[in-house]
């Protein structure tokens, strides 16, 4: 309701008043309660108003940009949720001499950017265990060369540059960006859409951006893949039976008439999801499971073990699980994380229809299409030169030293042109700065060879291809001489920014005096082409992050 409708009402009942005076003559008594009357009237017209601006400003961004200067406006009341995020430590500083060897999974989920931007675009800083540096600086793309054939899905590329937020520390920035299918090389999809139509799934940025999702996804597809569509709410059912892209108004139609509602039997949509996926496999063919949720299971089997479990076999069969999440307010995104990682799919998270639009369009093969599976880094210092160091990022993605040459244990998979990066701070020998003091009963002598003693250390990286379960090796020397190209060190350079946006997001712990107007000048310093402006976005949201208030979780 607008101003003009309030008075307008307020309008009628001083007439009415009026009218009343002309006949009757009310006494004071009476005056005095038509009084209270309309004001009571106003205050009520008042708070309609208040409230339907409050649902307006749900759907807008707290901040509006005009030209370089961002006003804020005030943000809309912060209702309390009960999402789940795995709670974690920054990984801390470890001495090289005690421990030189560091093992982690790849990671390529972009979950955690998604949700920071949702929650900072609504005026609210973002909470700290939602924000995963790993899942930040690898959501944008980055100009890493490419390597040349399939058969050798990777290229690692290794920067080493000063930390900007650390003084006489280093960075080791290491990219290793997958093959980029060609589009004869790409095989067809064979899908299945998991959707949940609970209750919950009844808002704006819940079911209908999920029907729009797909409609997207379609317009990238071939004729000749095929998508099917399970739900579950209450109960689990098929609304649409394997069905080629070519009869695309048929998925447009079962589409179209999900409704939300009931309660959340996501275990039983998972079985009957798989069941329907095995019946219809094909062997040429990618299968892969696609669950959009905003991730609450609470109905049949809904155990996270066992949920995780049931997944970890089924993908021995060879049909894969990516999970995309939806909205707010029961998003158990730890359970989400771990179905899509034992799942060898990816987990994401879809907060507007621009970023449906870069994950089912713009990076469509990297979604769907696998290149390498089980991708495992590993880096050993050299204790002769470095101090100490830290990883920036991959806390849930430890994995033991031992891990790296087991080929039984489970690691990130890669899709088509999908890019890894990670960056560790690290202290060289003789200089200032260390985190830890210099252990009194430990020898200076590292016992390495003149060979070398000019390596910072030396990188590993193992992975399967497709189909196959023996993993292969690739590896190389870590030198802090190597020449680096302009663009590359642009790119380093913005991906330094939001590592360290991520940190000052998460805890600031190791960031000292840097601020958020240090990344945002390194941001915007690095930007770049920026075709699509996801980096002008991110400069904003670090503008946003100045102004955004404590959210109460």
């Amino acid at each position: 309701m607008t101003k003009t409708r309030v008075g307008r009402s307020a309008l009628v009942i001083a007439m009415a008043v009026a009218l009343v005076n002309c006949t009757s003559g009310p006494s004071e008594q009476e005056a005095a309660a038509e009084r209270q009357a309309r004001q009571q009237a106003e205050k009520a017209e008042y708070m309609k108003v208040k409230r339907e601006r409050h649902v307006a400003a749900e759907m807008v961004m707290p901040l509006m940009a005009t030209g370089s200067h961002m006003a804020p406006m005030p943000a809309p009341a912060q209702p309390q949720y009960q999402d789940d995020f795995e709670q974690f430590d920054a990984n801390p500083v470890k001495r090289v001499a005690d421990e030189p060897v560091s093992t982690f999974s790849a990671d390529v989920d972009t979950t955690s950017y998604s949700f920071v931007r949702k929650q900072l675009n609504r005026g609210y800083l973002p909470e700290k265990s939602a924000v995963r540096l790993e899942e930040m600086v690898n959501y944008f793309d980055y100009n890493y060369p490419l390597p040349t054939s399939a058969n050798r899905p990777f290229l690692p590329t290794v920067v080493v540059h000063d930390s900007p937020w650390a003084e006489h520390r280093k960075l080791v920035h290491i990219g290793i960006q997958g093959y980029e299918l060609e589009q004869r090389e790409q095989p067809d999809s064979n899908l299945v859409f998991l959707l949940d139509v609970s209750g919950s799934m009844n808002a704006p940025d819940k079911l209908p951006l999920v029907r729009q999702s797909i409609k997207l996804l379609l317009k990238t597809l071939k004729p000749t893949d095929t998508i099917a569509i399970v739900v579950y709410a209450g109960a689990a059912g098929t609304v649409l039976e394997p069905t080629k892209v070519a009869q695309a108004a048929k998925i447009i139609e079962a589409l179209d008439k999900l409704k939300a509602g009931g309660s959340t039997a996501g275990g039983e949509g998972l079985q009957l999801a798989y069941r329907l996926a095995e019946s219809n496999f094909d062997k040429q063919a990618v299968n892969r499971i696609m669950l959009a949720t905003d991730g609450d299971f609470n109905v049949g089997l809904s155990d996270p073990e066992q949920l995780t479990d049931f997944v970890e076999r089924k993908r021995q069969s060879g049909i894969y699980l990516s999970v995309i999440g939806f909205g707010r307010g029961n998003y158990k995104d730890a359970l989400m994380q771990s179905l899509a990682q034992n799942g060898n799919g990816i987990a994401a998270y879809i907060d507007t229809l621009a970023e449906a639009q870069k994950l089912f369009v713009e990076e469509a093969t990297s979604s769907l299409f696998p290149i390498a599976k089980d991708l495992k880094i590993q880096v050993e210092f050299n204790p002769a030169v470095v101090n100490e160091y830290r990883l920036l990022g991959y806390e849930t993605r430890a994995l033991k030293e031992e891990d790296f040459n087991n080929d039984k244990v489970d690691a990130g998979d890669i899709g088509s042109g999908h890019a890894v990066t990670a960056i560790y701070e690290v202290t060289l020998n003789g200089q200032p700065g260390s985190y830890l003091d210099e252990s009194r009963y430990t020898s200076g002598d590292s016992g390495a060879g003149n060979d070398v003693s000019a390596e910072m250390g030396y990188l590993k990286i193992r992975y399967k291809l497709p189909g196959e379960d023996t993993s292969q090796l690739l590896e190389q020397p870590i030198m802090s001489a190597a020449k680096v190209t302009p663009a590359i060190m642009q790119d380093v350079n913005f991906a330094t920014a939001v590592a360290g946006f991520a940190q000052l997001m998460k805890d600031g712990k190791y960031t000292g005096q840097w601020s958020l107007d240090d990344a945002f000048n390194l941001a915007l310093a690095n930007k770049g082409e920026d075709y699509y402006g996801y980096r002008g976005e991110f400069t904003q949201l670090i503008r946003q992050a100045k102004v955004a208030e404590e959210a109460e979780f």
